[in-house]
């Protein structure tokens, strides 16, 4: 599965199974980590001043939170300028994502967007200047040291490629109660690879000080099972299971997929970053949604929805575009019946990280 061409958000703005229609999710993920987010930018901005202020936000995708976090920095840098009398830099945004993004969709809501922030300041902004950079962050996209910030959000749980040695991983399309053993071990050693090399690459291209805000579905125990997002992939697994018995989709063809996913621990968040050795933590918060909600069935439908906006690419190019209607109508009346019985809930893991000197 060559993941830099597959994966991918559904794109466009307008189609009923578009991820601009189906963000509502990651956007209030984005809306809880804005105290975190918040902190960390006035931290930066105090600490380094820059004339030229340079973001990077990595696994942009597209849609309204695209730009929502971009207009968020600029408020509290804009809010900071006022504070201390300083003239507004100049912001030098670049925007990330696999080549299979809507960038175009993108490009197309910049004018718009400069409008609507510019109407919403109390001063007048600088300059600022956009950029789409295509690539896989587990490698290499930016100069060195060119950078004063890096966002992310739910992003980094996507993995570089199905980890090795999971063929074995029969029936299911991600860790589960029944899998091997080798598969956790394996999607572990994936994370840990993934990670260290992301990091790696970004301390060469963040300046001396900079910093990381990353947010991410991750979870709190040290059981790989623990994230309720597990379980709606088991019922994933379950619709695909029930074509396999009815003859529609191959036995083999099921066995061979596994989503490229990993939800990582606190603790084995700390211990990539402290390894690897290039960045301080400032801070490691864990944002738990829905943990003492009841069953909300309008919420689990919608996030039906999230989940094919994310992974319908994926689907498609396993499974072929003919059965992806009837996997998500199995889908959808699986989850509308076990989700009543039994609530979940996900993991989110917020971390702010400075580059050392």
């Amino acid at each position: 599965m060559d993941l830099a061409h597959i994966l991918h958000m559904n794109g466009g703005d307008v189609e009923e199974t578009s991820y601009a229609k189906n963000s509502l999710i990651q956007q209030k993920v984005i809306s809880g980590a804005k105290s975190s987010r918040d902190k960390a930018i006035t931290n930066l901005y105090c600490s380094l001043y820059p004339r030229r202020f340079a973001v990077a936000d990595l696994g942009c995708s597209s849609g309204p939170n695209t730009l929502l976090v971009i207009s968020e920095i600029i408020k509290v840098v804009e809010k900071l300028c006022i504070e201390l009398n300083h003239e507004s830099p100049e912001y030098d945004v670049s925007l990330n994502d696999l080549s299979g993004n809507d960038f175009n969709g993108i490009f197309k809501s910049l004018d718009t967007f400069k409008e609507k922030l510019s109407n919403e300041l109390e001063n007048k902004m600088g300059p600022c200047y956009f950029s789409g950079v295509p690539g896989s962050f587990y490698g290499r996209i930016f100069p060195n040291e060119s950078l004063h910030l890096v966002h992310s959000s739910y992003s980094i749980h996507w993995l570089s490629k199905v980890p090795n040695g999971v063929n074995n991983n029969k029936g299911n399309i991600y860790i589960a109660n029944t899998s091997p053993s080798n598969v956790f071990k394996a999607y572990y050693e994936q994370f840990r690879i993934d990670f260290s090399l992301f990091l790696k690459c970004r301390a060469k291209e963040l300046v001396e000080g900079g910093c990381m805000i990353l947010t991410f579905i991750g979870r709190e125990s040290d059981d790989p099972l623990s994230n309720g997002v597990c379980y709606l992939w088991e019922l994933l697994a379950t619709a695909l299971n029930d074509m396999v018995n009815q003859g529609i989709i191959e036995e083999e063809t099921l066995n061979t997929f596994n989503l490229p996913n990993y939800y990582p621990s606190p603790t084995e968040v700390k211990l990539e970053v402290l390894t690897e050795g290039s960045f301080v933590i400032d801070q490691l918060e864990i944002l738990e949604a829905n943990k003492n909600a009841s069953v909300d069935i309008d919420f689990e439908m919608s996030r039906l929805q999230h989940i094919r906006a994310g992974i319908e690419p994926l689907l498609t190019s396993h499974f072929g575009e003919n059965v992806i209607e009837d996997i998500f109508n199995r889908y959808k009346k699986i989850l509308s019946d076990r989700i009543s019985k039994k609530r979940t809930s996900t993991t989110n893991l917020t971390i702010t990280l400075t580059r050392k000197p």
